[in-house]
């Protein structure tokens, strides 16, 4: 089987940048894939993603050096045992708040009798190789999404269950749990208490933890900080930071050719 590369990367302690889709396109998930991020995720959750779109994706990534991940909208057996067959490498699972969410997630991912995940890799085997049977269960990631006041407070619980590779922190979510603003950088004192009770908790037992991130500054102070999986935005935020820089320059370009700058004070 294809070994996963970011599986061993996080289990080496290597830091890891993830790119992030949220627009149903192959042609935007390729383009994605081959910048050099270490993995690239298919949000099913809240991109605008089904199942259909998420298969060319999946393939259009498979086709590059990243890994091909996936984001589940729920702890759905079925979607998520779908997504593995179409040769997603690994799955994010939302709102896990307890060590029974964490177990069930973990058991669709794993093939008997370590888990209940039916057989029928159909992409898997084309992708991960016709041994994929044989090494999926050592080799396909599961990440589970802390995000809720349970799921902080049941942590040493949820990093016990066997099976679990790492946990993802939601910012936004985890603030609205606390009830405060959804935040993708967190200035609330409770909030940023519990994200790093949630990095020190995974810590005690080696286990590495992500976390969505508003930039590429916020994320490599995120990486200074101890996580080890970090999203410096998604296409859909890129391509709109890309677009309003791009407008803005022609505009200030063509003022200036015109004498008529928008950087000049006037009166």
């Amino acid at each position: 089987m294809r070994p996963n590369s970011l599986k061993a990367k996080l289990a080496a302690g290597q830091p890891v940048v993830s790119g992030w889709l949220s627009i149903p396109s192959s042609y935007s998930a390729e383009i994605i894939a081959r910048q050099g991020f270490d993995c690239v995720n298919v949000d099913l959750q809240h991109g605008m993603i089904g199942i259909e779109s998420a298969i060319p994706m999946l393939q259009a990534i498979s086709a590059t050096d990243a890994t091909p991940i996936a984001r589940v909208g729920s702890n759905d057996p079925a979607i998520i045992m779908k997504l593995l067959d179409a040769g997603a490498y690994g799955i994010i699972c939302p709102m896990v708040s307890s060590a029974g969410d964490a177990a069930r997630f973990v058991s669709a991912c794993r093939y008997p009798p370590a888990g209940e995940r039916s057989f029928g890799p159909a992409r898997g085997l084309l992708y991960g190789g016709p041994d994929y049977f044989a090494h999926a269960n050592a080799e396909i990631l599961t990440m589970a999404m802390i995000e809720t006041v349970a799921g902080v407070e049941n942590l040493e619980e949820i990093v016990a269950v066997d099976g679990l590779d790492a946990l993802f922190i939601g910012p936004n979510d985890l603030s609205l749990a606390y009830g405060k603003q959804p935040l993708a950088e967190p200035q609330d004192d409770t909030v940023t208490a519990a994200i790093s009770r949630v990095l020190d908790a995974a810590s005690m037992v080696g286990m590495p933890v992500g976390i969505f991130c508003s930039s590429p500054a916020a994320a490599a102070r995120r990486l200074a900080q101890g996580f080890r999986f970090v999203v410096p935005g998604n296409d859909a935020g890129l391509l709109t930071k890309a677009a309003r820089e791009a407008l803005a320059g022609a505009r200030d370009e063509a003022a200036v050719s015109t004498g008529q700058s928008s950087r000049a004070s006037g009166y």
